[in-house]
C-alpha cells in the first residue's frame, strides 16, 4: 500500500473539517442529528438570554450563562469536527483517485486500422490495442494477447501483474499501465461509468446512507432525548411548587448533559471511518451495509482456484493409461490445447516444450475448437477428419467416452486418484472413444491459510470450499487448507444453493471469488468480495472488490465489520454510563439548598451548584474530542467468543463510563470553582 494511504490524517485535513464543522451549524443540516440538533437549539435558547439578558431578567447570571453558551457551542463543534474529519479522509482519498483520472489517448480498431482518439470518446464495446508504455484508456477485457500492469495508481502496490486473454485474469482497469508487451482489449464501460469514477463517486460519498443498525440506535437515542427533553421540562413545575426556581440554562445544561450526546456526536464519524479502515486496507465497499454486515457473517463461501490457492495450475506431468506411451498423452493433449488460452491449456504446451515431446499441429488445421464450459467440464476440437478430440475432468471424460461406446481404462481411476492425493488435479485426454491419459495439474496452497482459517473459527465463521476438483482432490486441498467444510465439482448454481440454504438458516454469508462463474453467487452472498484481478462481472456482482486481489482479505474486512459494531456499542454503553456520574454531579446542585438530604448524593464534594453544573457540562464536551480518536480508529477486536466480547466491553466501556466522569467532573470541578 502507499504511504500516502498508510498517513491517515494530515495538518490540511484538521483545518478542512473545522471549516466543515462550521459549515455544518447549519440547522437544515443538524436536524440530521436529533440529539445535536437539540443541543444546538439549547445554545441557541442561552445565547439570547446572555444576549438579551435585560428582556429575560437575567442580569444577574450573565457571566454565568455565556459561559453555559460557549460551552455547548463548542460541544456542538466538536462533534461536527469528528464527522467533518472522518469525511476528510475520504475526499483525501477520491482527490488522489482523481490525480490518476486524467485524459488518455486510445488506439482505436477501426475496421482493419487503427484510429487515434481522446479516451473520452470511447464506448462499451470499442476495441483498444494498447502496447509497452501506454495507458489503459478504460475498464475492459484482454482479448488477445499477455502483458505485464502496473495498477499501482488503484492499488498503491509496485509490483505489477499479468493480464491475458482467457480465464481470470483478463480485467484491466482504465488509468493503469502496460509495462511490457501488448495487449487488445475490449472496453467494458462507457465515460463516467469507470472503476475510478466509481471509487471517487465511493469515497466522496463518505455522506452514506444511514446503515439498519445506525438507523435503529439513532431511533434510540432519539426516544432517549425525548423522555430526557420531557424529564427536564417537568422539573421545573416541580421545583417551583418545592421553592427553587430552576433558571432555564441551568435545565439545558441538565438536559444536554443527560442526553446521549457523546454518542450522538459520534455516531456519523463512527460509521463513515468504518468505511474509511476498510478502504485503508484497499479494499472498496460499495456501500456502509455491506461493510456492516461483513461484522455479522457466520458462514463464509471460498473458491479455492485463486482464493485458497494460488490459481496457476499448471500441467505437470503426462501420465498413460491402459496401453498407451507418455508421447501418445502428449500428443493429443497438446492438439486438444493448441486453441485453448486458458493457462492450463498453455501450460500443456509449455511442459510439452520443455519434455521434448513432439505433435503434430497441421492435423487440428481445420477442426472446430470446443471451450471449456462448467456445464460439461471439458475442452478440445473436433478435427476436420471427424475424430474427436476431449481433455477435462476425469468423470465428464469418462461419461463422454461411454457416451461414444468406448470403455473405460482399468487403471484410469487408480491413476487419478493418486494424484488427487497429492492435491493435484487430474485431466483425462481422449481420442475418439478412447482414454489415453492423464494431465497431472498442480496447484498450491496460498501459505498462511490454514492460520487464517484458525481465525476465521474464533470468530465463529464456518468456511466451506467451493471447487470443481474431484472429491479426493477437494478433500486433501480443505485438510491442507483448513476449512471446516467442501463443495467439490460444483457448478455456479451449486454456490447459489449453499448460500440460499445458510440463508435460510437465518445466517448472513460472505462469498469470495474473482472469476465469471462467480459472479450468480456473489450477487446472492450478504457480502460479496470480488478480486480486482478477476472478471469484469464479477466486480460488478459484488459489494466489495478487493484492489490487492488477496482473496484471504476477506478475514480483515470481517474483522472491520466487527469492529465498526463494537466501537457503535462500545461508545453507546460509555456515553449512557456517563450519565451515572452527572446525576450525582447536577441534581444535588440544583435541589440541595432546598432539600438539605441531597447533600448526601454530593459524593464527588463538587464546590457549589454553579460549579457543579459547569463541570458536568465541561466534561460532556471535552469527552467527544478525547474519543474521536477512538471512533477513527475503532475499538480493537481480537478473535473471541461473544460472551467474552461483551463481557470484556461491558468491563472496559461500561464500567469506565461511570468511573471516568466522576474523576473527571472532580478535577474539571477545582479548577472552575476557583474561578467562580
Amino acid at each position: 500500500m502507499s504511504s500516502q494511504r498508510k498517513k491517515m490524517i494530515t495538518r490540511s485535513m484538521y483545518l478542512h473539517a473545522l471549516k466543515d464543522s462550521l459549515i455544518k451549524l447549519n440547522p437544515m443540516t443538524m436536524m440530521k442529528n436529533p440529539v445535536m440538533f437539540v443541543v444546538e437549539v439549547g445554545t441557541f435558547v442561552v445565547l439570547m438570554m446572555t444576549i438579551f439578558s435585560g428582556y429575560f431578567g437575567t442580569e444577574d447570571s450573565v457571566g454565568f450563562n455565556f459561559v453555559v453558551f460557549l460551552v455547548l457551542f463548542i460541544t456542538i463543534l466538536f462533534a461536527n469536527f469528528a464527522e467533518a474529519l472522518a469525511e476528510g479522509r475520504g475526499k483525501a482519498q477520491a482527490n488522489s483517485l482523481k490525480k490518476s483520472k486524467k485524459e488518455i489517448i486510445a488506439n482505436k480498431v477501426n475496421g482493419n486500422g487503427i484510429k487515434v482518439v481522446p479516451s473520452t470518446e470511447l464506448r462499451k464495446g470499442d476495441i483498444v490495442i494498447v502496447s509497452q508504455g501506454e495507458m489503459i484508456p478504460g475498464d475492459g477485457e484482454v482479448i488477445e494477447g499477455l502483458a505485464s500492469v502496473d495498477e499501482s495508481a488503484i492499488t498503491g502496490e509496485s509490483a505489477p501483474v499479468i493480464k491475458e486473454a482467457g480465464g481470470d485474469f483478463s480485467s484491466v482497469t482504465g488509468g493503469t499501465r502496460v509495462v511490457s508487451d501488448r495487449i487488445k482489449v475490449r472496453i467494458m464501460s462507457d465515460p463516467g461509468e469507470s472503476f475510478i469514477d466509481r471509487m471517487i463517486s465511493l469515497v466522496e460519498g463518505a455522506k452514506r446512507q444511514q446503515t439498519p443498525n445506525e438507523i435503529a440506535l439513532n431511533t434510540l437515542l432519539t426516544t432517549l432525548t425525548l423522555i430526557f427533553l420531557i424529564v427536564v421540562v417537568t422539573l421545573a413545575p416541580i421545583a417551583k411548587y418545592i421553592g427553587i426556581e430552576l433558571e432555564i440554562p441551568v435545565l439545558i445544561s441538565l438536559l444536554v448533559c443527560l442526553i446521549p450526546t457523546t454518542i450522538g456526536g459520534l455516531l456519523s464519524a463512527i460509521g463513515i471511518a468504518g468505511m474509511d479502515r476498510v478502504t485503508q486496507f484497499n479494499v472498496l465497499a460499495m456501500s456502509g451495509k455491506a461493510v456492516e454486515a461483513s461484522g455479522d457473517i457466520n458462514t463464509m463461501i471460498l473458491d479455492k482456484t485463486g482464493t485458497i490457492t494460488f490459481g496457476n495450475r499448471m500441467a505437470s506431468e503426462l501420465v498413460p493409461v491402459g496401453n498407451h506411451s507418455v508421447q501418445t498423452v502428449g500428443e493429443w493433449a497438446a492438439i486438444s490445447s493448441l486453441k485453448d488460452d486458458t493457462p492450463e491449456g498453455r501450460s500443456v504446451l509449455e511442459l510439452m516444450k520443455k519434455e521434448g515431446f513432439t505433435y503434430h499441429a497441421e492435423v487440428a488445421d481445420g477442426g472446430e475448437f470446443i471451450e471449456f464450459k462448467a456445464e460439461t467440464r471439458m475442452s478440445g476440437i473436433d478435427l476436420s477428419d471427424g475424430r474427436l478430440v476431449r481433455k477435462g475432468a476425469v468423470d465428464a471424460v469418462k461419461t463422454w467416452v461411454t457416451a461414444h461406446g468406448g470403455e473405460v481404462p482399468t487403471d484410469l481411476d487408480m491413476k487419478s486418484n493418486v494424484i488427487a492425493s497429492a492435491g493435484g488435479t487430474p485431466l483425462a485426454v481422449a481420442i475418439g472413444n478412447e482414454i489415453v491419459g492423464l494431465i497431472y495439474l498442480k496447484d498450491t496452497v496460498k501459505p498462511g491459510m490454514r492460520e487464517r482459517f484458525g481465525q476465521l473459527r474464533q470468530m465463529g465463521i464456518k468456511t466451506i470450499m467451493c471447487t470443481g476438483d474431484n472429491p479426493l482432490t477437494a478433500a486433501t486441498i480443505a485438510r491442507e487448507a483448513g476449512v471446516d467444510d467442501f463443495i467439490a465439482e460444483s457448478k455456479p448454481e451449486d454456490k447459489i444453493a449453499v448460500i440460499r440454504r445458510e440463508q435460510a438458516e437465518g445466517k448472513l454469508v460472505a462469498m469470495t471469488g474473482d472469476g465469471t462463474n462467480d459472479a450468480p453467487a456473489l450477487a446472492q452472498a450478504d457480502v460479496g468480495l470480488a478480486m480486482n484481478s478477476g472478471t469484469v462481472s464479477a466486480k460488478e456482482a459484488a459489494n466489495m472488490i478487493d484492489l490487492d486481489s488477496d482473496p484471504s482479505k476477506i478475514i480483515e474486512v470481517v474483522a472491520i465489520g466487527k469492529q465498526l459494531l463494537m466501537t457503535r456499542g462500545a461508545l453507546t454503553t460509555f456515553s449512557i454510563a456517563n450519565d451515572i456520574a452527572k446525576y450525582f454531579a447536577i441534581i444535588p446542585a440544583m435541589f440541595m439548598l432546598a432539600i438539605p438530604e441531597l447533600h448526601a448524593l454530593n459524593i464527588m464534594s463538587l464546590g457549589s451548584p454553579k460549579s457543579a453544573i459547569l463541570s458536568a457540562l465541561i466534561f460532556n464536551a471535552i469527552i467527544i474530542p478525547i474519543l474521536i480518536p477512538l471512533a477513527m480508529k475503532g475499538v480493537s477486536y481480537k478473535p473471541m467468543s461473544a460472551n467474552k466480547l461483551l463481557s470484556r466491553n461491558l468491563l472496559v466501556y461500561g464500567l469506565g463510563g461511570i468511573i471516568a466522569p466522576f474523576i473527571g467532573i472532580k478535577l474539571i470541578d477545582l479548577v472552575v470553582h476557583l474561578w467562580i
